[in-house]
């Protein structure tokens, strides 16, 4: 079973003409972020840029938007999402944009209306903080990175 929630999303001047996010099939996760952009936009290898969407939206309190890459974009063209996963906040009511960075070899070329990132919707669990003194032992203790195997 699927869980919904409604989203006031408003379209912004420079998006009017681009479809809303949309789920591509029935078991998709996130909904794909399109350009929204005058001209092309080309990222060199090891560039980053702020690509808009051409939307905000008011999301209801206790969830959050999630931005994060496109599979394809990732393992075709080594570009992703510099902020992996980009949060968006129930409070935010700015315009919805996209840091991509180029990780590949290749300069890449944002076109608008490319699909650029996917956004998931989220449920927040917010964590009451309670200091201590002390904190219980486990069997890792305080081992960090690397400390649970090898590799």
């Amino acid at each position: 079973m699927t869980n919904s929630v409604p989203i006031a999303i408003k379209r912004l001047p420079h998006g009017l003409d681009l479809p809303l996010p949309a789920y591509q099939t029935n078991g998709a996760a996130g909904m794909d972020l399109y350009a929204a952009i005058k001209d092309p936009v080309t990222l060199e290898p090891g560039e980053y840029g702020l690509v808009p969407t051409g939307l905000s939206m008011a999301l209801p309190s206790g969830y959050e938007a999630q931005v994060r890459p496109r599979s394809g974009l990732s393992a075709k063209h080594g570009v992703t999402v510099l902020n992996s996963p980009g949060t968006i906040d129930a409070d935010y009511r700015g315009e919805v944009k996209v840091i991509l960075i180029n990780h590949g070899q290749l300069p890449f070329e944002v076109a608008r209306g490319e699909r650029v990132a996917q956004m998931l919707i989220t449920p927040v669990t917010r964590g009451v903080l309670e200091e201590v003194g002390t904190l219980p032992d486990t069997l890792r203790g305080e081992g960090g990175f690397g400390s649970t195997g090898t590799g």
